[in-house]
């Protein structure tokens, strides 16, 4: 039997949709999960890598689909109109899903902090937010929370997003280095990962103070509250296993990346050798990692939520007009399911990182 996932690739013209479905001894359940970028990077598909390369999926009773979208909206969208089960997307859309009535909850903070800011290049004369003013910011994309995070930060640095700033896509990896390099874009509201394949293409950045938010939970995994009621065992089952993948990852970056490869040969980067990819790959993961990791968020057990510092930040995305309303936090989470999610040894799954030899 074959003992990576199967591979589907289709084109579309919203997105590339990669499918992946872990092998079955037994009979197992379909679980299709969104991640919120148009790519699978280091940062995002190690910790689905190793859950399946270890067989931890699988253990759960779990047949798990991958499937790449096109930003955080559209994976709250995707979640609200049943299409996924469970996606990945950042708090910002998910709260103001809730403004329009979405019933939808954070079950697992898989990114304790948020990844989320803007950035220039190191020789750029911005020294502040405020410096933003009349500069063009480029995001991944307009369904991205980048957009949410730049007005937000502009907003709080005493700009007016709507005529202060001008946001425009900028896609991903080196097409906004090209951007920068070229002045076409002054900055760039993007993420942690984004930002190390940016550094891979040559450019050297600079990230503007970020205080702000430093403190406040980002992606994590949400589905629909009835889907939580109902269908519980297979999302603690899901998110246990990603827990020991993010756990191997953390404390195992390079397995991590190699296994990647293993997993999802299309996520190996083309015209490099094998050492200039691991090591450029790593760089992306490591740039992940602290967001992985529970203790700056004031929490022990994996995927679970903050409350408290859920709640700031929904005071401070109504502060600077993001929201038009108040949401309260516990509309938005849930730590229902991590007692259950939190089974498992970690220390046993840590070393098992540090002790793994590729094959």
């Amino acid at each position: 039997m074959n003992p990576f996932p199967r591979l589907v690739v289709a084109v579309t013209l919203v997105t590339l949709i990669l499918l992946v479905a872990a092998p079955a001894s037994q009979a197992q359940t379909r679980v299709r999960v969104g991640t919120c970028a148009r790519t699978l990077t280091a940062g995002v598909g190690s910790q689905f890598a190793v859950a399946f390369k270890m067989g931890w999926f699988a253990q759960e009773g779990l047949d798990v689909e991958v499937v790449p979208l096109t930003g955080s909206t559209d994976c709250v969208k995707f979640v609200a109109t049943r299409e996924f089960l469970l996606t990945l997307p950042s708090m910002e859309p998910l709260a103001i899903g809730r403004l329009q009535g979405v019933k939808i909850k954070n079950f697992y903070t898989a990114y304790q902090t948020p990844g989320y800011a803007i950035a220039v290049p190191a020789d750029s004369p911005i020294q502040k937010l405020s410096d933003l003013k009349g500069k063009t910011i480029g995001v991944t994309n307009m369904a991205s929370a980048g957009v949410i995070i730049a007005r937000a930060l502009a907003a709080a640095s005493g700009l007016n997003p709507d005529a202060d700033i001008n946001l425009v896509v900028a896609g991903e990896g080196a097409q906004p280095a090209a951007l920068l390099r070229t002045k076409q874009i002054d900055a760039l509201s993007q993420f942690d990962t984004q930002y190390a394949l940016i550094e891979n293409a040559g450019l050297k950045l600079r990230i503007l103070d970020k205080r702000l938010i430093e403190r406040f939970p980002s992606n994590g995994f949400i589905a629909l509250e009835d889907t939580i009621q109902t269908r519980a065992k297979e999302l603690t089952g899901f998110a246990r296993a990603y827990a020991k993948g993010t756990i191997f990852t953390i404390a195992n970056p390079e397995a991590a990346v190699r296994i990647l490869y293993e997993v999802f040969p299309f996520t190996r980067p083309t015209g490099k050798d094998e050492a200039t990819a691991v090591r450029e790959d790593v760089h992306v993961l490591r740039a992940r990692i602290p967001q992985l990791k529970l203790e700056p968020a004031g929490v022990r057990r994996w995927g679970e939520t903050n409350e408290a510092h859920l709640r700031e930040y929904m005071e401070f995305l109504l502060k600077w007009g993001v929201l038009k309303q108040r949401v309260e936090a516990a509309d938005l989470m849930t730590n229902e399911l991590i007692g259950e999610i939190n089974r498992f040894d970690p220390e046993a799954i840590a070393k098992a990182a540090r002790d793994y030899k590729p094959r």
